[in-house]
C-alpha cells in the first residue's frame, strides 16, 4: 500500500525476551542484519500485518508474543535512489508503525522457514541498542527513533541502559 507522497505502509516488529534482548535476524544470503517488517496489505490494519508478518518472517503468532507498546506516529525513510524498484508504483520509502513485543512462548517456536519465502537464514538474541551500530545507513534513524520511544515500555527491570549521548 503507498500513499500519495510514495511511502509504503509498512510494520516494524521489535521483540525482547525476558533478559531485554532483541530478536536479530540476517537476511536470506546477506551479511544485513535487520527487525522482522513487512508491508501493510490494502485490507489490513497495522496490528493485523504485524501479526500476519510475524508469522511468516519468525514463525510465531498472537498467542507467542505479548504487544508491550507501538509507536505514536508512522516513522519514515527514504530508500536510496539505487535500491528503488521500478516494476511497481513508485516508492520513494517506506512509513512504519513500530511494535515492541515479549516473547511470551519458548524460543524454540522461532522458525525461519514458516513461510515458502523466508526472509531470515540466520538469528540471535541482541543487546537492545546494538541494532544501530549494524543497521543500514539509511534506516538508522527510524531504528533509532522507535528504540527510543519504545524502551519506556520496556518493563523496568528489563529497561536498557540510556543511549549513549552522539558526540
Amino acid at each position: 500500500m503507498i500513499d500519495a507522497e510514495g511511502f509504503r505502509a509498512n510494520v516494524g516488529i521489535i521483540l525482547v525476551n525476558d533478559a531485554g534482548r532483541v530478536f536479530w535476524g540476517r537476511r536470506v544470503g546477506q551479511n544485513a542484519w535487520q527487525f522482522p517488517q513487512g508491508g501493510i496489505k490494502h485490507h489490513e490494519s497495522p496490528q493485523q500485518a504485524l501479526f500476519r508478518e510475524l508469522h511468516e518472517e519468525i514463525g510465531l503468532t498472537r498467542g507467542d508474543v505479548e504487544i508491550l507498546g507501538v509507536t505514536r506516529d508512522w516513522l519514515r525513510y527514504l530508500i536510496p535512489r539505487r535500491y528503488l524498484r521500478r516494476d511497481r508504483p513508485p516508492c520513494i520509502g517506506q512509513k512504519q508503525r513500530w511494535y515492541l513485543l515479549r516473547l511470551t512462548a519458548g524460543e524454540e517456536r522461532i522458525r525461519l522457514d514458516a513461510d515458502d519465502t523466508p526472509e531470515f537464514d540466520a538469528w540471535r538474541w541482541v543487546d537492545y541498542w546494538t541494532p544501530l551500530t549494524q543497521i543500514v545507513t539509511f534506516k538508522r534513524e527510524v531504528y533509532r527513533l522507535a528504540l527510543e520511544e519504545l524502551a519506556g515500555c520496556l518493563p523496568q527491570q528489563r529497561s536498557p541502559q540510556p543511549l549513549p549521548q552522539r558526540a
